[in-house]
């Protein structure tokens, strides 16, 4: 977990849509927000940009299958020989006000769930069982989740009671020439160089009849144009940023080795 409550820089981030419009009104008028999309599409990026924008600390909590509403609601800790209670991220964003940012939501334990329901509706309140507090959150707290609707199973599927009391919006990869600005700024890279990369996630996205459990993520790109700006050879590049991150079967990745022969052939 950790809190982000610098409020001068505001993170480059390049809208699809009218999402930034819709995170603004859903703050203003106290609606918690849930990011639906694959993996390294921006959303979290998102969420930093319209915090850093709009100058509201941001807690951002990375949900894992060990956390639980404790974590999020805070607990008593020995400090100095005493015992005394310290506030969770949660607990944090409601009193401060600031937003909230559960990313994962699905992944972290059921408990809590319970524990963000009376903060999703017109109640906004959360309780504090330890210490007997019954905090209401202020005008400028708001609640934003993510999950990533293409990588549930049965046991971790969110539920429907949760997921309608969110407004949602989904997030996709960027469009190909949104893409490649956004790979050109965050990596250096020059952008002739960079577009075979965008070519190359595309054809990946494309595919049928392989078991990637999802295809190529910008960010991998980023991170496969910023060894190649450092210098590093093509190959070598997505080999270590695209393909052994995006499989460990061999077949898999022979393919993926193919596509990129294609491409750069």
């Amino acid at each position: 977990m950790k809190d982000h409550v610098t409020l001068h820089d505001v993170p480059h981030y390049a809208p699809s849509g009218r999402e930034c419009e819709l995170f603004e009104m859903a703050h203003e008028n106290g609606l918690p927000l849930l990011l639906k999309g694959p993996t390294g599409c921006g959303k979290t990026r998102f969420v930093e940009h319209m915090a850093a924008k709009m100058g509201k600390p941001l807690y951002t909590v990375a949900c894992h299958d060990d956390l639980s509403a404790a974590d999020l609601i805070g607990r008593y800790l020995l400090k100095g020989g005493e015992t005394v209670w310290v506030d969770g991220p949660l607990t944090r964003a409601v009193r401060t006000g600031g937003i909230c940012y559960l990313d994962e939501v699905i992944e972290a334990r059921k408990d809590v769930t319970v524990v963000l329901h009376p903060l999703t509706d017109n109640r906004r309140t959360l309780m504090i069982d330890r210490t007997g507090e019954e905090l209401v959150a202020p005008k400028d707290f708001m609640l934003v989740a993510s999950y990533n609707p293409g990588y549930q199973n049965v046991l971790k599927r969110m539920k429907p009671s949760t997921r309608q009391r969110f407004l949602s919006v989904t997030f996709d990869f960027p469009e190909p020439d949104l893409e490649l600005a956004v790979v050109v700024r965050e990596s250096g890279l020059e952008e002739r160089r960079a577009a075979p990369l965008v070519r190359l996630a595309g054809h990946i996205r494309a595919l049928s009849g392989m078991d990637l459990e999802e295809g190529v993520s910008t960010r991998l790109l980023i991170y496969a144009a910023t060894l190649l700006a450092a210098g590093m050879g093509v190959d070598q590049a997505i080999e270590a940023a695209i393909i052994e991150p995006l499989s460990d079967d061999e077949d898999i990745q022979t393919a993926l080795r193919d596509l990129v022969a294609t491409v750069y052939g």
